[in-house]
C-alpha cells in the first residue's frame, strides 16, 4: 500500500525581524475639529490621541506594505527569495481580487511564494502570526512574512464622529521562521458574530448597483449625470466606516482582557514575567483598562503608539511593537503579550519573544 510522505515539522517558530512604514502626513486634533464639532481636550480625554498619521493620495497601501516588508527582511537577514509564504492582513486594499500579497510577492522578489490576504480587521496581524506559527512548525513553510497594512483614510467620512477621527494609516511587518526554542506561544483566537455590526461599513458595494427591469444590474442612476448620462463620482455612494463606540469599548475592556489572560495562561507565564504588553491601539482608555484587569506590574512596558499614530487597524500591533523595540532595545529576546480585536467582532492573542 502506498504511503503518503509528509513534511518534516519544525519544533518551534519565532519572529526573526520586524519592519514598519509610517506615512508623512500628520493630522492633529485641531485639524479634525475642522470636520467635526469637538475639541483637542475632548479627543485626548476620550481616546488618548493627539495626532494620527495619514498617507498622501499618491501613496498606496501596497507601497506602505512594501516598505515595511523590506525593512523586516533586512532585520531578519533574509531576502525575498527565502520566503515561502506571505500573509497580508488588510481591509483597505482597493481590489477585492487579486490579492495585495500576490503583488507584493512579485515586488520583493518572493515569487513563487504562496501569497494571500486576510480580512480580520484589527485582529488581522495576530491572525497572521497564528497562521505563520502553524505553517512553520508543521513544515508547510520555512520563512513567512506577516504584514498588517491599512490606508483607512480611504474609507472614512471625516464629517462623522463615531470612528473617523480615531483612524490613521500605516504598515507593520514581521518575518517568522524556525527556531530551536519556543518563540511564539499558543494563539487564542476567535469571533463573536453576534456583534457583527458593532464596527461596520455604511452599506455594501452592491448598493452602488441597482436592479433594472429584467433583472439586469447597472450602475445606480444616482451616479449618472442627468444630462449626459456619464458616470460621475458621488461620495455618498462610497461605503465608509462606522462603529458603536460603547459596545466596542465594553467588549474590548473586559472580554479582550479575558482573551489576553487566556493567551498568557496558554504560554505558561505570569504577568510579572512579561517584559511588554502590546494591545491593539484602539483607544488609550481601553489599553489602560486591560492593563488594570490583567494586573500588569509597573515593570511591564505598555505600548501607547496610539497617542501620535491613531488607530491603524491591522497595522497597529506591528507598528507599536516596532516602536517599542526602537525605544527599548533591551526588550529584544523578552516576552511580549499582544492582542488584537476588531470588526466581526474578531480577536486574536499570543505571547511572542521580541526579535
Amino acid at each position: 500500500m502506498a504511503t503518503i510522505k509528509q513534511n518534516i515539522p519544525n519544533a518551534h517558530s519565532k519572529i526573526l525581524g520586524m519592519g514598519a512604514y509610517r506615512p508623512s502626513v500628520t493630522v492633529t486634533n485641531d485639524d479634525v475639529c475642522q470636520w467635526i464639532e469637538s475639541s483637542d481636550e475632548w479627543i485626548v480625554k476620550r481616546t488618548g490621541i493627539h495626532t494620527r498619521k495619514r498617507a498622501p493620495k499618491d501613496v498606496s497601501v501596497l507601497e506602505m506594505a512594501e516598505h515595511a516588508a523590506r525593512e523586516a527582511l533586512e532585520n531578519a537577514g533574509l531576502t525575498g527569495e527565502q520566503l515561502s509564504t506571505i500573509i497580508v492582513s488588510t481591509v483597505t486594499f482597493p481590489y477585492m481580487t487579486p490579492s495585495l500579497a500576490a503583488k507584493l510577492a512579485d515586488r520583493i522578489g518572493a515569487t513563487p511564494a504562496a501569497a494571500y490576504d486576510v480580512s480580520a480587521a484589527c485582529a488581522g496581524y495576530c491572525y497572521g502570526i497564528a497562521q505563520a506559527d502553524a505553517l512553520v512548525r508543521s513544515g508547510a513553510a520555512t520563512n513567512v512574512l506577516v504584514i498588517g497594512a491599512e490606508k483607512l483614510s480611504d474609507v472614512i467620512d471625516n464629517g462623522e464622529r463615531s470612528i473617523s477621527f480615531l483612524l490613521g494609516d500605516g504598515a507593520g511587518a514581521a518575518v517568522i521562521g524556525p527556531s530551536d526554542e519556543p518563540g511564539i506561544g499558543p494563539s487564542v483566537w476567535g469571533s463573536d458574530g453576534s456583534k457583527w455590526d458593532a464596527i461596520r461599513m455604511t452599506h455594501p458595494l452592491t448598493d452602488i448597483l441597482t436592479v433594472e427591469q429584467g433583472g439586469e444590474r447597472s450602475f445606480s442612476k444616482d451616479l449618472a449625470d442627468p444630462e449626459t448620462g456619464e458616470m460621475r463620482p458621488d461620495a455618498t455612494m462610497w461605503p465608509t466606516l462606522r462603529q458603536d463606540g460603547q459596545t466596542v469599548f465594553r467588549w474590548a475592556s473586559w472580554e479582550g482582557a479575558r482573551v489576553a489572560q487566556e493567551a498568557l495562561d496558554a504560554a505558561g507565564l505570569a504577568p510579572e514575567e512579561l517584559a511588554a504588553f502590546v494591545p491593539h491601539q484602539a483607544n488609550m482608555r481601553i489599553i489602560d483598562q486591560m492593563a488594570k484587569v490583567l494586573k500588569l506590574p509597573e515593570s511591564v512596558i505598555i505600548a501607547r503608539d496610539i497617542a501620535d499614530a491613531g488607530n491603524t487597524s491591522a497595522a497597529s500591533i506591528p507598528l507599536a511593537t516596532h516602536r517599542l523595540l526602537a525605544e527599548h532595545p533591551e526588550l529584544s529576546g523578552k516576552p511580549s503579550l499582544q492582542i488584537g480585536f476588531g470588526a466581526g467582532l474578531v480577536y486574536g492573542a499570543q505571547v511572542v519573544l521580541l526579535p
